[in-house]
């Protein structure tokens, strides 16, 4: 009888999935990933892997309740509107859809072989309303619920209703803004290296397309699939709300000379320009890039995902004022969680890698 702890990981090929995937594995765990197609990790390590589509009842039920030793879960999934990514955040639909998929991985485990201790699920700022109002600064845990259609607090307390009848534990998590090392998905980064390959080839400087500047913090990948290992096994973590951040505080403007200087560009004026319509209309110099450097991203939408559009609104492009929004880490700190992250090496580590990866031009 196996004593290892064999983590499920929902969401595989999602960039919090495969970053959880390498943290479970550095620390020695059995991982099993759900998603409907196998993401390759940066590492090139191998994992347990069943292709799924969350949506799919029957299929999950049918996959999920014979799955034996699985003791934890880190549910990284999420259905997200394709066509209108910031108001599909609201949309009943979207709601419900997003509710059944976390029900579909809970529901045939508890019912089937596996004995599960640990149920990590993600939120994000958007728990306090960060994409409606201006939130608490800083927006702490124990702040009251915002009052706003979402599914979070649905799945919350689906995991804490199901935890005490089951005999499991949760954690929530809510990391601010998230980047990392993996392509598509709602990740600003790769649209960021897009665009400054096509502004280089095109003569154009780097310059800054968004709106007024802000002070704004966020959560590298890799530290969030660190936070999801210890949340499993920490105690002070059993049925408790953290926040994620990496620890410090950025502007965009501040952190765009040093991600020009990993790209190879040259900074210009700031010029307020929509991401994803100018990556759109720019497709055919992105495919004479791609031929040009031989590159592997030449499905640029697979590359992007909808990390275009979420740039457009992480950069405030044509807002008044950017997102008024910084969480305090007090508690997760306070709970053991130490580590932290420098966001713009975060950022430009991650372009690195998308170059190495032969997804973006060389610096030359």
């Amino acid at each position: 009888m196996s004593t290892r702890n064999k983590v499920l990981v929902a969401g595989a090929s999602g960039l919090i999935g495969v970053a959880a995937i390498e943290s479970f594995l550095s620390a020695g765990w059995d991982v099993v990933g759900l998603s409907r197609r196998k993401p390759e990790l940066p590492s090139g390590r191998e994992f347990g892997f069943i292709p799924l589509d969350l949506r799919d009842a029957r299929a999950s039920r049918d996959a999920l309740s014979a799955l034996a030793d699985v003791t934890h879960v880190a549910y990284a999934a999420i259905y997200e509107n394709a066509d209108d990514l910031v108001s599909g955040w609201s949309n009943a639909q979207h709601i419900d859809i997003n509710n059944a998929m976390l029900r579909n991985v809970i529901e045939p485990l508890v019912s089937g072989k596996s004995k599960l201790k640990h149920v990590s699920i993600l939120q994000g700022t958007k728990a306090y309303g960060v994409h409606l109002h201006p939130i608490a600064i800083p927006a702490r845990e124990s702040d009251p619920r915002d009052n706003h259609a979402n599914f979070f607090f649905d799945q919350q307390d689906y995991v804490r209703d199901a935890g005490a009848k089951h005999g499991f534990s949760y954690t929530v998590l809510r990391p601010q803004l998230v980047t990392g090392k993996t392509p598509g998905a709602l990740n600003v980064l790769p649209a960021i290296g897009v665009y400054a390959a096509i502004r280089r080839e095109k003569g154009e400087a780097f310059s800054f397309p968004g709106g007024p500047s802000f002070v704004w913090e966020m959560a590298d990948a890799d530290l969030v699939g660190q936070v999801m290992v210890w949340a499993a096994q920490s105690p002070q973590a059993a049925n408790e709300i953290f926040n994620v951040t990496n620890g410090d505080v950025f502007e965009w403007r501040s952190v765009w000379p040093a991600m020009a200087k990993t790209l190879g560009v040259k900074v210009g004026g700031d010029e307020p320009t929509r991401v994803a319509q100018y990556i759109r209309d720019n497709a055919d110099v992105w495919a004479k890039i791609v031929e040009k450097y031989g590159l592997a991203s030449g499905d640029l939408r697979s590359f992007v995902g909808q990390g275009d559009q979420h740039a457009d609104f992480a950069f405030a492009y044509g807002a008044p004022a950017g997102p008024v929004a910084f969480v305090s880490t007090v508690k997760l700190r306070k709970a053991g969680f130490n580590a932290a992250v420098d966001t713009r090496d975060a950022f430009c580590e991650a372009l690195q890698s998308f170059i190495d990866q032969k997804l973006l031009p060389p610096a030359r």
